[in-house]
């Protein structure tokens, strides 16, 4: 059953995926590493643009019934019959802004990024597209060895889907401007 580990940039997808092929001795497949070899990136502005049709051609070679797949965008270039189940990671976006400033984001690319967690854009595709095979997981300030038990969890069927909305703390926090606001 092939694993599927997405969710926004920041949300710790990479670090999880490592990790947990490690303890699974499964291969990784890196939707992004794949896009960049296949020279599938277009530079646009701060942003790179993909062509998604190749790469979901591209990963139909590339894919077993038994790897990790990672990448934000899994919900645009994988089909739904080809994966087991897919984790959507999500993080506080007040936490995210903080990785977004260390790895050198403009204030826009930062908050586009962050309004996109608060939206739950790459969770709603994922739902939307993978459907029953999706589950959520808050990763804000919860170390490795939790959220690889949380999976292991799921694997072995013990569904435990964390509903994530972080509309309401941002509105409770009166912050929407500092998201969506230029």
């Amino acid at each position: 059953m092939s694993i599927v580990i997405t969710g926004n940039p920041g949300v710790g997808k990479h670090t999880i995926a490592k990790e947990l092929a490690e303890k699974t001795q499964l291969e990784i497949v890196d939707i992004n590493q794949l896009a960049k070899d296949a020279q599938l990136f277009e530079k646009n502005d701060e942003s790179n643009d993909v062509d998604t049709e190749k790469l979901k051609e591209i990963l139909k070679e590339k894919i077993s019934d038994k790897c990790i797949i990672v990448g934000h965008l899994a919900p645009y270039v994988l089909d739904k019959d080809k994966v087991g189940i897919v984790v959507i990671l999500r993080r506080n976006p007040y936490d995210l802004i903080k990785v977004y400033n260390k790895r050198g984001y403009s204030d826009e690319k930062s908050r586009e990024n962050a309004g996109s967690e608060i939206l739950g854009v790459i969770a709603y595709d994922a739902k939307n597209h993978f459907e029953e095979k999706t589950v959520q997981i808050d990763n804000s300030e919860k170390e490795i060895q939790e959220i690889l038990n949380k999976i292991e969890s799921i694997l072995a069927g013990k569904n435990k889907n964390e509903e994530v909305d972080w509309l309401e703390l941002v509105t409770k926090n009166n912050d929407l401007k500092k998201f969506f606001v230029d």
